[in-house]
């Protein structure tokens, strides 16, 4: 039974990893500008499609993994790597990821991949190394109810913190982001390196 699998302290884990990784907070001054270009952006339909990618790449990504021959130890190693190369452009406020010319809203790109992007899927299968599914499952619907309260009051959101705010919580995130890099980084190497020397 996958109920009696559920941590609460896995599930908050899982959540705080993602919500760092996805940083829909800082993703605000984008939506917003969306907003404004495409006129509606349908908030609902882009966080069930964003938590729908990321669950199925939980389950179907260890496939095919094992199918090209990498184990999900490895692959959590790459995983942290990602995590750490979006942890210092968030802390440093650089681009290393280059990003294309937006032509639609909602399912592209809110949905994917402001949302569900190739760090948030990494990450999702870099977890399953270390965590349950069960509590990962609900770490990507939490975060998806608030990806979709965020979309609904965007505007309300940027309003009340102001740029200075939303800046400052993107570095804070990033810091929390790169610490846990570090540890998915060590945890993975420290079993990868314990199956080898076995």
């Amino acid at each position: 039974m996958l109920l009696e699998h559920i941590d609460l302290k896995e599930t908050l884990t899982c959540f705080m990893v993602l919500f760092a990784v996805i940083d829909i907070v800082g993703s605000i001054p984008i939506i917003v500008s969306l907003k404004q270009k495409f006129g509606k952006i349908e908030s609902g339909k882009a966080a069930i499609v964003a938590g729908a990618l990321m669950i199925a790449f939980l389950f179907v990504g260890k496939k095919i993994l094992s199918f090209i021959g990498i184990d999900v130890n490895s692959f959590a190693i790459a995983g942290a790597f990602v995590l750490f190369i979006i942890a210092v452009e968030m802390i440093l406020g650089l681009q290393i990821q280059k990003t294309e010319e937006v032509k639609s809203a909602s399912i592209v790109p809110i949905a994917f991949p402001l949302i569900a992007g190739a760090g948030t899927l990494t990450t999702t299968l870099s977890l399953k190394a270390e965590y349950h599914d069960i509590n990962i499952i609900l770490g990507i619907i939490l975060n998806c109810l608030l990806v979709y309260v965020v979309l609904k009051s965007a505007n309300w959101i940027e309003r009340k913190l102001g740029v200075g705010n939303l800046k400052v919580l993107e570095k804070v995130f990033g810091i929390i982001l790169l610490a846990i890099s570090i540890k998915l980084f060590t945890a993975n190497f420290a079993q990868l390196f314990q199956t080898y020397a076995n």
